[in-house]
């Protein structure tokens, strides 16, 4: 069964304990600039009017940069691939830090490229939880012999990909996904498909798969140099056989997204060298997850009395690092 609206998607997804936008902030503050002092990996997409591309982006830690609370500054050297950065595409990134789970997620524009470096403007900046990187194992580093081209055993060895959309304004969005190996893609039919698992229920994936089917992924195996590159076209699908190819743990996805693929290829990733991303560090200690949520959900412009009472619940000593890891412990799959 295809979906066709965002209601049928919320139906079996499920509504968010809160605001949709609780722990968005539209600018980078204190904890965000910290994050990104330690970032040396990035997955960064760019689009316009429906069109997508995801390229990866590495460096010496703290490649990026923040100018000020509203820009960024990305050396396009850092880029595997800087032909798609023009002024005015609207961009979304996934920031990585070694040996973290969690994600700085910042989506925004383009507003200059000049003496080699992009200045992006900070329209949302978010902390992304740890489940995809538990899910898939992230920085521990696999022994798998070479892949050639064999895109079918890429896929079935790879345990996390970065997904890319774009929805009919423009804006960009670009996802986590991990999972255990073959379950994290299937082929299937001419199609490629990825399950969707428990996470913070944004669904902004979904919201724009549903305005602009267009999609552009990177799909990898940790420890490995080589990304494998997927472009098509998707759907949104509760198909029951599909979803009962992805059941880990005995539990079975709500949703299923399959493309219909128009390119796929492997790539040797140059930001994967120049990152340096395995083996992983540990993670910095001043880099505490929980209070970073904390924070931004305290500086969230959202002003429903249901944001005010996440905000008091919050602010409760310890209450945020308890409840992150009782929802990691008990709605991983």
């Amino acid at each position: 069964m295809k979906l066709t609206n965002i209601e049928q998607v919320q139906k079996r997804v499920g509504k968010s304990h809160a605001p949709r936008d609780l722990k968005v902030i539209d600018h980078v503050d204190e904890h965000a600039s910290r994050w990104l002092s330690h970032v040396s990996f990035a997955f960064i997409a760019f689009g316009k009017a429906g069109d997508i591309e995801l390229t990866a982006a590495g460096g010496e830690k703290g490649f990026v940069s923040a100018a000020d609370p509203r820009h960024l500054l990305l050396p396009l050297s850092a880029l595997d691939d800087a032909g798609m950065v023009q002024q005015g595409v609207s961009f979304g990134a996934l920031f990585l830090v070694s040996g973290m789970e969690e994600t700085l997620r910042v989506n925004g524009t383009v507003s200059a490229t000049a003496d080699g470096k992009a200045t992006l403007q900070v329209e949302e900046c978010y902390l992304h939880c740890a489940k995809s990187f538990r899910r898939s194992g992230f920085w521990l580093a696999r022994q798998v012999a070479a892949f050639g081209d064999d895109t079918a055993k890429f896929v079935s060895k790879s345990t996390f990909l970065a997904v890319a959309t774009i929805n009919s304004s423009g804006q960009v969005d670009v996802s986590p996904k991990g999972d255990p190996e073959n379950f994290l893609i299937q082929e299937h039919d001419g199609f490629i498909s990825y399950a969707d698992r428990p996470g913070n229920r944004r669904i902004d994936s979904f919201h724009n798969i549903l305005e602009q089917p267009a999609v552009a992924i990177m799909a990898l195996v940790p420890g490995h140099k080589h990304i494998l590159e997927i472009k098509g076209a998707a759907e949104i699908r509760a198909d029951e056989d599909l979803l009962q190819r992805f059941e880990v743990q005995g539990k079975t996805p709500s949703l299923v997204t399959r493309v219909a693929v128009t390119s796929k290829h492997i790539k040797p990733n140059a930001a994967i060298e120049n990152a340096a991303l395995w083996p992983a560090e540990n993670g910095p200690e001043e880099l505490v997850p929980a209070e970073i949520f904390k924070a931004h959900i305290k500086q969230s412009g959202e002003s429903s009395l249901q944001a005010k009472v996440a905000r008091a619940a919050v602010s409760l000593p310890g209450a945020m690092a308890k409840g992150l890891e009782l929802d990691y412990k008990k709605n991983m799959y």
